[in-house]
């Protein structure tokens, strides 16, 4: 049938929400999970709570000029199970990653199979009930589930980011469901992200980032910050010799117990990037410990490659649960290929 209501999408008839499903699986228009049927009530009332119309243009995919239109984000918004105050969330998220140093196409095309890790700031964390402490980077919230799959949903349906087509991943990892953390403002010392990045404090926002799969490290035999950092920073170097020795941005997740560490040390987030900076670093000729011998003797062995390009490099979120010496290390995709964006919620 013809759309109706000024929408643009044709409007399919079943008989309940089960056939719904079946419908959606029998043409790929899902993550192989079930979905909520985007019904034009549905979506027309996502489009109300961002205040805009069907037709809006959120963003334009910078390489092959596809538009993403309110409309068929609040789709993949109903589909992924998003209650409507959340759809300010996935259309910042959006227009991040729209921006060109964000490498959309080539992200989602890539064999290296990164995926979108956003972390959300601001008042609307508790507005609509997003999860910072136990469990941050899995389930546990609505909200933090389900925005991070409505932007693969999109991804799939608007960009045709399909497996086995446009998505080219050799592998991929589970944050290709969803990737989706709320920074754990009230409880930690330090600036949340997106005031260091620019963005005016008491304004929410989102920044994206690709990335491979975390790393969950754990170190609670110290409370000398370096020796904390050294930690982490070996799973740093961990990657750059076994996966990409490329410099770029990386994510810190660091739960309570470790930021109390550095609080008591009087460290803040610049002062770990900057350490971090300094010694997290490995040698061309390193690449001889991990089976790389045939490309390690190509150049200058002795050559020094820094995980950062500088400090400002790395993102620290205070994330996690209240106990336990754990933390998290998220790596970027293709180093300064792609690049971490920050945008502000219009909530």
């Amino acid at each position: 049938m013809s759309s109706t209501a000024g929408f643009a999408s044709a409007v399919l008839e079943v008989e309940d929400a089960a056939e719904a499903n079946e419908l959606f699986q029998r043409n790929g228009w899902t993550d192989g999970l079930p979905v909520v049927p985007p019904t034009e009530a549905a979506v027309g009332r996502f489009l109300a709570a961002a205040r805009l119309a069907p037709a809006d243009i959120i963003g334009v995919e910078p390489v092959r000029r596809r538009s993403i239109s309110a409309e068929k984000a609040a789709i993949a918004a109903v589909m992924a199970g998003c209650l409507p105050e959340y759809f300010p969330v996935t259309v910042a998220i959006i227009k991040a990653m729209c921006q060109p140093e964000y490498a959309l196409h080539g992200s989602t095309a890539s064999t290296g199979g990164s995926a979108p890790f956003i972390v959300v700031n601001g008042p609307i964390r508790q507005k609509i009930g997003m999860n910072t402490t136990h469990n941050a980077l899995a389930n546990g919230s609505r909200a933090n589930a389900t925005i991070g799959r409505s932007v693969r949903l999109m991804m799939l349906n608007v960009l045709g980011g399909i497996p086995g087509q446009l998505d080219r991943s050799t592998l991929g990892h589970p944050g290709k469901f969803t990737f989706c953390v709320a920074e754990d403002e009230e409880d930690s010392i330090w600036l949340p992200l997106s005031v260091e990045r620019g963005i005016p404090a008491g304004t929410s926002a989102v920044t994206v980032l690709q990335v491979e799969s975390p790393h969950q490290i754990m170190n609670e035999w110290t409370h000398d910050p370096k020796e904390i950092l050294d930690t982490y920073v070996a799973t740093m170097r961990s990657n750059m010799l076994t996966y990409s020795i490329w410099e770029g941005n990386y994510a810190f997740v660091i739960p309570k117990q470790h930021r109390e560490i550095f609080g008591a040390a009087g460290w803040k987030k610049q002062d770990i990037r900057e350490y971090v900076f300094e010694v997290a670093r490995v040698k061309r000729g390193d690449w001889r410990s991990v089976g790389k011998a045939a490309v390690a003797g190509r150049k200058d062995e002795e050559r020094v490659y820094r995980a950062l390009r500088s400090p400002d490099d790395l993102l620290v979120v205070a994330a996690g649960g209240p106990a336990g010496g754990f933390g998290a290390i998220v790596p970027p995709w293709y180093g300064k290929k792609s690049l971490a964006v920050t945008t502000a919620i219009n909530d």
